[in-house]
């Protein structure tokens, strides 16, 4: 019986000794108040040196590894390691715990620390990213997160100096985080020439942007910014671990045992070497320094803790210590003194004193330490060596006695036998040794019984046996001092033994849990006087038995605080104490032991936290002491609500069957039927398996839940309203105080729970992510702004949300045992409670956890099963009431008392101003006063109570009572039953709803000719229901057995029932009373039909496969179908009653004549003709459209024709009620779809006019009325959906533009790849051949030539030192759209290209850019609200997810001073590709262009993501916020439109429903604008605009354009609309168009551009003007007044640009594209000057050197030269069939070299005149030409080629020029070469697949800019021979750069890209003279 329950008495934590030196720093701090805070094991130890008292933080559940201390110096922040680690923020002070920051890290948490204000925390993870993340820790919520680094993170440290900076340091990296946004960015510090790249172990921010760094070196290393600018050498002769910041300077330690102090400036004041002290010893290394005034604190890594006062600095004072690395095993107590000793792998064995908790002695020895044991009388003291040898020393002064050495293997355990003669040794090699104390030790005996090593031993009090436990578990007893072994039971029974430490053994079979056979328990200790057994396991748990304990799975409390094994455990000698020591943690813990007599008194004093693990919830012993569960309950804990299918998962499903249906589709379907229905009444209540569902509103009406239906119900007018938008079973419902909203949860595999307006039956919030299955209890806190939840996971998970933000606030584990309520605390919002399954629990939030504490029930009662909870009149009081019928009142966490209420559970309690209203199974409801000392008054729940305007009949009295709520002057209470009912306070009782008790519902019958149908449940009843406004139950009848089916005769007056047994009745169908009865199956009744007209016959089908037909009148059996091989599942009769059409569960269906049965076969064609009297069959071809595409996972129940043959109405085992026209031919129908029921829909049928539907639910147990609103009636409501499995078959149109646009792939730039096609071996990584004629030093030979000939001779050179971006010629407008705005009034327009956002001025063409994109941009956008003014977001392309630098981000940011106000990292895989802001500016809406593609709403102020949701699985093209909202938005896409509403954290769409139009189809939509009254117009790909009321289309403007409408635009002022589309120009038509606010009259602007068709992809308007972005990378601005068009913006349209060229003397440059132009551009005046259109892509471009020329080079393989001053063609040729690379003028303008890519480059006289004929050219070039030089006096030219080689020829001879001394003397006269010695430095370490691309050296002859395939410029000097030589990098290009020129004068960079069709106009800062 012992075992049964936990011992009474209890331990408390009261010394530890030990700190966590090793692996850990910088982990000790001073507190405010003086005290001393560290961590050892899984502990916060706060040690105050004053009292020499500690206080102990044990919330964490594994070892602590990390602490930080807050700015105030009160509160401590700790992380620990684990599977799932968590930081806790805790008071140093009460050792509370604040906050708890969990679910994000993984491994554990290397780092942390606070910011400035210490508002924000910094963590790092031990996963492989290192992750850093940044927390509001007050709020228990994650602001930010980033990949840290790929390898470890030592130390991160906020900058106190700027705000939102960082920096972290580790292996071989320092890295300058900043936060922006959600955007943590990080910069590598940069090593450079200073220092050494070297691990970095700590570091400490100081003032101007200074870093101080300790690295592994010793130096310390001093950053400004992110550039390292001095180090201060030898600070330290070995690694630096620890920098601590303080007022007067710094602190460091190192491994070297010396402490520095330094000034602010970083000066040195004082060293401290600790090793020179009278404590020092050699090897003493410092973990963590931190420095206080005139204190110093020194941790060790042999886990010392000194104190220094700076003016004693010779004499620290130790004030801690503990065992150093290496395990901890041997653990001994002295038998007279309060004294214990350990002995550990650190080889030092320490006696501590239990009562000074100090360190007495210390003794080092040769091997590492297992065991220990002291003699009787104290004197010696043995200890156990790893090694085998066993030494005695004498415990006084730590002399050696005797050391022997008898066996090879660790000694594992030894002890004295209790007479002090002998001791015993236990070996690993499975021997037990004897030796005799006062023979100095000699052997005198050996015990050889065990197969494995000894694990533990004990002496019996006689010293007459020895027992044993081994490895294997076993338990053996020998005989001393000899070492026989023992094998009788007998000898051994009577055996008492001196001390107990077996882990095996009758005694103490209790603590092995029961089905187990583990052996992790390491070490036990009985105390006998106490009759309690303390025992020390694997897991770091410390528990308390009973002693002895018999049984298996004993009652434990248990202790947490080691971190992992705890390896030895033992009481002190006069048992007021256990000693534990942890073998990882090398920690000592001391616990003090409070016997049951002084439980009470300490309990009070200090509740600790830690209390919530002592009555362990792990034991599984049967308890007998606790009731047996109540029957009703005990059904309730068994339901575990999973599904096979939830509704979640039909996408995914349909997904998976997309293959079947696309070979259905071929033929065209039906639409969906015209008509529709709408829910009318539910009949039902759910109370058999929830409570507490019911409530009164603010205005008196009645709301509950029942099925999927949240249901408002008005009792005056007797109608209800309904809230739909749950999918699946309601299982639970709180109320706002304020009564008019109210929270449901519902089941789900990711369930949500809806807060919505019981008034207007709108949703609020929908909360979801966290629970798991389902949600089984919520409830509101008092002021309503929260509300927590129960989930039904395994941990029953609690999460409080903020709801109208729809956030989680904090979450945590509940209880393995059912939960069955929450209750929010009224009077502090961060309490609760949750009661259950032996289970009351407290809890407070922490942060973003909750901390639970168990109600403590001391001796008053059981731990019972508590079924409902309340708060009482005070914060401390509140009330459960449990599943015996008792109340129990408790106050904080303790029951005070407890009162008898009810016969059998209390199932629902409510709290009144004055008192408290129970509830119970006994049916009866009690009012109690405010303290449950009396019973005011008792209700019981009675037929006779019945009042006359009752709408049903009771079943039962004393129905059980599942939930009461007062107010309007009544009870309302819900039963078990299913009904509601409403008790004056007079007695009398109202029913006013109710359904179906629990079983299935299958039997549905329609009356032949009155609105009134017929039920029959599992639930043994028969009831009628009035359809007509009374809706009651009109009679009811309890039958012996359940039934399945109903049918009423043709005249009305009979009602034949189908039972469960097989047998069938036919009742009055007034009266229910029998007629006649039948017994001839033995199996279900499945499905009974009278005849038509009189209704001579009855078929009565069965599931033993028959269908029996009997003659009404004479009551005889007629007939029996057979033929069927499995059960039936429905019978149908023809119009004449002679034939009956049947169906099976095997999917046959059959045909039988009547009256015989005889077996007809009916070809499937001629089914259709026969007239049938009823269908409520699912198969045949007429219903085949019924199916739908997951058919596998769901079956078609039920069907019902209506009497018109017009519409199939069909119910499925998902809950859906659909409508299908009828017949349904060809497979997946359309159909209109709707959900009310939870899971099946058992049985559908129509009245018997068509004006009702009736539907019943399996499960659900509810009668649901629908009326049927027919084609032409009924206002459109939004519960409408028009649906169909599949969507639609046409295909949305055709257009290149969009096609372009929607395959498009981005790439990031860091993937890209060459552009070229090269081959061989990269410059950088080939041998270099040596030349042959090394000069040597000092020659007489003449000076080496220039390499360049240079133009600015005589002048001094100046390098370029800086390149600052001045003009951008280019528009993304080919795959971007709507990204064209006005700002300032119309004075700046600002749109984008490549990576580059532009502020261009209409007035002077001048441009500013935001540069802080790190990749191409896809969408932008500007904020409308006149807070924001000229704030843009603009979105960019990305790969990764994981929130690093890669991954796709939109930058919010001022337009005007280009300031950067937030980043958003988003987990849009491949980039954003729409972005809009809300109405009052402050949401952001974004889609992404992953698979699913995304859509994503932010707070983009604070960064955080609020919604987030799978948008489409097609292309998204825009979303838009309506204008005046921030909550309704519009998406587009291929095939789609979506009206979308923000709820809480949810987002609701709808699709766009196109049924009302005739022929209207789903097309692509591309573009959104909006009017008033919630109308929307999108613009189709076919040049139509549709126009939506709400999400319904109610108007299509046709041919609003002759193309795609790709632009539209909605103007705030005045609601005008532009659109913009493809059009052909026409005297009537233009691509833009300017609309009335409806959409109904126009005006069309013609682009006059001179294209053949215009493509408008972005409008804007303002203040009279139009501004167009065309696909040609136009930007034009259009006048309303006189649609004047003038060209604000010109680029290329197609890329890459290849040509480029800079006129010889001016400021011109000419550019050449895949586009066929070549175009003429003017920096000065920043326009295009003039373009020609070559009709064939152009690839090259050349000046000739007087500028008078200009040779161009196609891509046909064809050159043109032109004549500057005419554009007239001088000359053409055509010799090659490829591309001309390059072509080139010679410097004496005589020669033309044209390259190309057939290997080849040929040359041209161009003295004899335009015929152009080859003179020659050069042989042998191995691969195609890149670019081509020549030399200044022309005769020689340079040609790179694609092998990464580079050549030199002969001019004109195309001779190849061999020898390199030759080659090194000549000058040329331009250097465009990527490849040769002299430019080796620009090929850079990255390049495995993308190259450089261009080159180009300046006039001056000493700078060189490259551009390569990753979009990058860099500035090198030149010549730079060195490999990876120093640059600067440029970016803005998107991928491909290819072509860069200096212009002349070296005033300008012009680079060409290729990717993103622009150029960009550098301008050179020179370094100053």
């Amino acid at each position: 019986m012992a075992a049964r329950s936990a011992p009474s008495c209890h331990l408390r934590l009261e010394w530890v000794y030990g700190y966590r030196g090793h692996q850990c720093r910088n982990n000790l701090y001073y507190t405010a108040a003086k005290e001393i805070v560290y961590f050892v094991a899984g502990v916060g130890v706060v040690y105050s040196p004053r009292e020499h008292r500690q206080k102990f933080y044990r919330g964490h559940s594994d070892d602590i590894i990390s602490l930080a201390l807050h700015p105030e110096r009160v509160l401590v922040a700790t992380g620990q390691v684990g599977k799932d680690p968590y930081i806790c923020v805790w008071d140093s002070y009460t050792v509370q715990t604040i906050s708890v920051l969990k679910d994000v890290h993984t491994h554990g948490i290397a780092c942390l620390a606070f910011d400035l204000d210490g508002q924000r925390l910094v963590s790092v993870g031990l996963d492989s990213k290192n992750a850093v993340c940044v927390w509001d820790w007050k709020r228990g919520k994650m602001l930010s997160m980033a990949p840290g680094h790929t390898d470890r993170i030592f130390d991160i440290s906020w900058d106190l100096y700027q705000p939102n900076k960082l920096v972290s340091c580790g292996v071989k990296h320092i890295k300058f985080w900043s936060l922006c946004g959600n955007a943590l960015t990080p910069k590598r510090g940069v090593f450079g020439k200073m220092g050494d790249l070297q691990t970095i172990l700590c570091l400490a921010c100081a003032r101007d942007e200074l870093t101080y760094s300790g690295a592994l070196s010793g130096d310390i290393y001093v950053w400004k910014g992110i550039n390292l600018i001095r180090t201060i050498q030898g600070a330290h002769t070995a690694g630096i671990f620890s920098m601590n910041a303080c007022e007067e300077g710094f602190a460091t330690g190192g491994r070297d045992g010396c402490i520095r102090l330094w000034d602010l400036t970083f000066k040195p004041i004082t060293v401290i070497d600790l090793r020179e002290t009278d404590q020092g010893y050699k090897g003493l290394s410092v973990r963590s320094v931190c420095w206080r005034g005139d204190h110093i604190l020194v941790g060790t890594q042999d886990s010392e803790i000194f104190e220094i006062v700076v003016h004693e600095r010779n004499k620290p004072f130790l004030i801690m210590q503990g065992h150093c690395e290496g395990e901890l095993w041997a653990l001994a107590v002295h038998p007279t003194k309060p004294l214990a000793v350990t002995g550990s792998d650190d080889h030092s064995v320490r006696i501590w004193s239990l009562v000074d908790h100090a360190l007495i002695a210390r003794c080092n020895m040769e091997e590492p330490i297992r065991c220990a044991a002291i003699n009787i009388d104290g004197i010696h003291l043995a200890l156990g060596m790893k090694d085998g040898s066993f030494t005695v020393l004498r415990v006084r002064d730590m002399t050696e006695v005797v050391h022997i050495k008898d066996r090879k293997e660790a000694i594992h355990e030894l002890k004295y036998s209790p007479d002090g003669t002998y001791l015993a040794v236990g070996c690993n090699d499975s021997s037990v040794d004897v030796y005799g104390v006062a023979q100095r030790y000699k052997k005198v005996g050996e015990c050889v019984g065990s197969l494995s090593f000894i694990t533990h031993l004990d002496w019996s009090s006689d010293t007459r046996y020895l027992q044993t436990n081994d490895g294997n578990g076993k338990r053996l007893f020998y005989r001393m001092p000899g070492g026989k072994e023992v094998t009788s039971k007998e000898e051994i029974k009577g055996v008492h033994w001196a001390s107990w430490t077996c882990v095996s053994g009758l005694e103490v079979n209790g603590i092995w849990p029961k089905y187990s056979d583990i052996n992790d328990i390491n070490s036990v200790d009985g105390n006998y006087t106490g009759q309690v057994l303390v025992t020390a396991d694997d897991y770091g748990v410390i528990k308390l038995f009973r002693y002895p304990c018999l049984r298996k799975g004993a009652k434990f409390r248990k202790y947490i605080g080691h971190s992992a094994h705890v390896t030895n455990v033992r009481w002190s000698h006069d048992y007021q104490w256990v000693i534990s020591i942890g073998g990882a943690d090398h920690s000592v813990f001391q616990w003090k032991f409070i016997p049951e007599r002084k439980l009470k008194d300490a309990l009070h004093i200090a509740p600790q936290e830690s209390l919530a693990d002592s009555n362990s919830d792990e034991s599984d012993s049967d308890l007998s002491d606790v009731p047996e569960l109540d029957s009703e309950i005990e059904q309730e804990t068994q339901l575990t609500y999973r599904r096979q299918v939830y509704k979640e998962d039909l996408p995914q499903l349909k997904e998976q069957c997309k293959e079947k249906q696309k070979s259905a589709t071929s033929k065209r379907r039906e639409r969906a039927p015209g008509n529709s229905i709408r829910l009318h009444f539910v009949h039902g209540y759910r109370g058999y398996d929830c409570r507490s569902n019911l409530f009164y509103t603010q205005i008196g009406e009645i709301v509950y839940h029942v099925a999927a239906v949240g249901v408002v119900y008005n009792r005056q007018q007797n109608t209800q309203r309904f809230y739909l938008g749950h999918d699946d079973d309601i299982l639970c419902l709180a109320i706002h105080p304020l009564k008019d909203y109210v929270a449901t949860g519902q089941v789900g595999r990711d369930p949500s729970i809806h807060v919505w307006d019981t008034e207007t039956i709108k949703p609020l919030s929908i909360l979801k992510g966290y629970h798991q299955y389902g949600v089984c209890a919520v409830d509101f806190s008092a002021d309503g702004k929260r509300l927590a939840s129960v989930g039904i996971d395994d941990s029953h998970s609690i999460v409080l949300w903020d709801w109208k933000k729809g956030e989680k606030l904090s979450i945590a584990r509940g209880s393995k045992d059912k939960i069955f309520v929450v209750k929010m605390n009224p009077y502090v919002p961060d309490k609760l409670i949750t009661a259950g399954i032996k289970h009351m629990k407290f809890w407070r939030r922490a942060g973003g956890g909750l901390i639970g504490r168990k109600g403590y029930i001391g001796t008053l009662g059981k731990n019972d099963t508590m079924m409902c909870a309340v708060y009482g009149w005070t914060e401390e009081m509140a009330f459960s009431g449990t599943s015996t019928g008792d109340v129990c009142i408790w106050r904080d966490i303790f029951l005070v008392k407890t009162v008898k209420a009810h016969d059998g559970p209390v199932f629902s309690m409510h709290a009144l101003e004055k008192g408290f209203v129970t509830g119970g199974k006994d049916g009866v409801v009690a009012l109690w006063d405010d303290s449950f000392e009396r019973c005011l008054k008792t209700y019981a729940i009675k037929r006779a109570a019945l009042a006359p305007g009752s709408k049903g009949l009771l079943l039962e009295d004393n129905p059980s009572i599942r939930a009461i709520s007062l107010g309007h002057g009544h009870i309302l209470v819900g039963t078990k039953n299913g009904e509601i009912l409403e008790v004056d306070k007079s007695g009398p009782i109202t029913l006013l709803v109710q359904g179906h008790m629990e079983g299935e519902v299958w039997g549905l019958a329609a009356h032949p000719y009155l609105p009134i149908c017929a039920t029959v449940s599992d639930d043994k009843t028969l009831r009628i229901w009035d359809l007509s406004p009374s809706h009651c139950m009109l009679a009811v009848r309890k039958l012996k057995k359940g039934g399945r089916c109903c049918c009423f005769s043709p005249d009305g007056k009979a009602l034949a029932v189908g039972l469960n047994d097989g047998s069938f009745l036919m009742a009055n169908a007034d009266t229910l009373e029998d007629l006649v009865s039948f017994h001839h199956r033995k199996d279900i009744i499945s499905d009974i039909r009278f005849s038509p007209g009189s209704g001579k016959y009855l078929a009565v089908a069965s599931h033993d496969s028959f269908i029996d037909i009997y003659n009404v009148m004479s009551s005889k059996r007629v007939g029996i179908c057979k033929g069927a091989t499995s059960y039936i599942t429905h019978i149908d009769w023809d119009i004449r009653g002679k034939l009956l059409q049947v169906t099976t569960g095997a999917k046959e269906q059959l045909f039988f004549e009547a009256p015989r049965g005889k077996k007809q076969t009916i070809p499937s064609v001629e089914v259709e003709k026969i007239g049938w009297a009823s269908w409520t069959s699912v198969l045949g071809l007429c219903c085949e459209g019924i199916w739908p595409v997951i058919g596998e996972v769901t079956d078609v129940t039920t069907s019902c024709l209506t009497s018109d043959k017009m519409v199939l109405a069909t119910g499925d085992d998902l809950g859906f009620v659909k409508l299908f026209r009828y017949p349904t031919k060809g497979k997946f129908g359309k159909f209109k779809r709707y959900v009310a029921h939870s899971t099946h829909v058992t049985n559908v049928r129509w009245t018997y006019d068509d004006s009702m539907l009736v539907t019943i639910g399996g499960t659900d147990m509810s009668l649901m009325v629908w009326t049927n609103e027919m084609e032409g009636y009924r206002e459109k409501r939004p519960c409408d959906s028009e649906e169909s499995d599949i969507d639609s078959e046409e295909d949305g149109g055709y257009d290149s533009d969009v096609t372009r646009e929607n395959e498009i792939s981005y790439t990031i730039r860091a993937l890209s790849t060459n552009i070229h096609p090269m081959f061989g071996i990269k410059p950088h990584l080939q041998q270099k051949e040596p030349s042959i004629d090394e000069r040597p030093p000092v020659s007489r030979a003449p000076p080496q030539p220039e390499k360049l000939q240079t133009n600015n001779v005589g002048k001094k050179k100046r390098p370029i030192e800086d390149l600052v971006l001045e003009l951008v010629f280019g528009y993304r407008g080919r795959d971007c759209r709507n990204n064209v705005h006005y700002l300032n009034d119309g004075d700046d327009i600002i749109y984008h290209t490549a990576s580059v956002g532009i502020l261009h001025n209409v007035a002077t063409g001048t441009q500013s850019f935001y540069q802080e994109h790190n990749d191409d941009i896809l969408c932008l956008t500007v904020n409308q609200h006149p807070k924001f003014i000229n704030i843009v977001a603009t979105g960019q392309v990305g790969d990764s997810t994981d929130m690093s630098a890669t991954a796709p981000s939109i930058h919010i940011w001022d337009a005007v001073n280009k300031q950067t106000l937030s980043i958003l990292r988003c987990y849009h895989s491949k980039g954003v590709c729409s972005v809009s802001f809300s109405a009052t500016g402050k949401l952001l809406l974004s889609v992404g262009l992953d698979p699913e593609h995304t859509i994503t709403i932010w707070r983009w102020q604070e960064g955080a993501k609020i919604a987030s949701r799978a948008g489409h699985n097609q292309r998204i093209f825009v979303a838009e916020f309506r204008p005046d909202s921030d909550t309704q938005f519009v998406s587009v896409g291929v095939k789609h439109v979506k009206f979308w509403t923000l709820a809480g954290r949810a987002l609701l769409s709808k699709k766009g429903l196109l049924s009302t139009l005739e022929d209207a189809r789903m097309q692509t939509m591309l573009a959104i604008a909006f009017g008033a009254n919630n109308l929307t117009f999108t613009g189709t790909i076919s040049g139509d605009v549709c126009v939506w009321k709400d999400h319904i289309l109610c108007r299509i403007v046709a041919r609003a354009h002759n193309g795609p409408v790709f632009a539209m635009y909605t103007t705030l002022r005045d609601g005008l609309i532009v659109t913009g589309g493809k059009e052909r120009p026409s005297k009537e038509g233009g691509a833009v168009k300017l609309w009335d606010q409806e959409l109904r009259r126009c005006r069309a602007f013609r682009l006059e551009t001179g294209q053949v068709t215009d493509c408008v992809r972005s409008v804007c308007r303002s203040k009279g003007k139009i501004l167009v972005g065309t696909r040609n990378a136009e930007i034009i601005e259009v006048g309303e007044k006189n649609a004047a068009c003038n060209i604000l913006v010109n680029g290329h349209v197609d890329g890459p640009i290849w040509g480029l060229a800079t006129h010889p003397s001016r400021d011109f440059f000419l550019s050449a594209a895949e586009d066929g132009t070549v175009r003429l551009w003017d920096i000065a005046d920043k326009k295009m000057l003039n373009k020609v259109n070559l009709g064939h892509a152009a690839r090259t471009v050349c000046y000739s050197p007087e500028g008078d020329m200009v040779a161009i080079g196609m891509k046909n393989g064809e050159f043109i030269i032109l004549l500057v001053s005419s554009l007239k063609i001088w000359g053409k040729k055509r010799d090659r069939r490829c591309a001309i690379h390059d072509i080139r003028f010679s410097p004496d303008s005589r020669y033309l070299a044209v390259g190309s890519s057939e290997n080849s480059v040929d040359f041209y006289d161009l003295t004899l005149g335009p015929t152009l004929n080859r003179i020659s050219y050069c042989k042998d070039i191995p691969s195609f030409v890149i670019q081509m030089d020549f030399s200044a006096d022309s005769r020689y030219l340079q040609v790179s080629s694609g092998c990464y080689k580079r050549h030199v020829y002969e001019v004109p001879s195309g001779k190849h020029l061999m020898d390199h001394a030759a080659i090194d003397r000549i000058t040329w006269a331009t250097w465009t070469s990527i490849l040769g010695d002299e430019v080796m430095g620009i090929w850079s370490r990255h390049a495995e697949k993308a190259d450089v691309t261009c080159a180009c050296v300046s006039h001056s002859g000493i700078s060189l800019v490259t551009g390569d395939d990753f979009g990058m410029v860099k500035l090198f000097d030149f010549p730079c021979p060195e490999k990876f030589a120093k640059h600067k990098r440029f970016l803005g290009h998107s991928p491909h750069v290819t072509n860069i020129r200096f212009t002349s004068g070296d005033r300008h960079v012009i680079s060409a890209g290729g990717d993103d069709c622009s150029l960009f106009v550098w301008k050179c800062v020179h370094m100053p003279h």
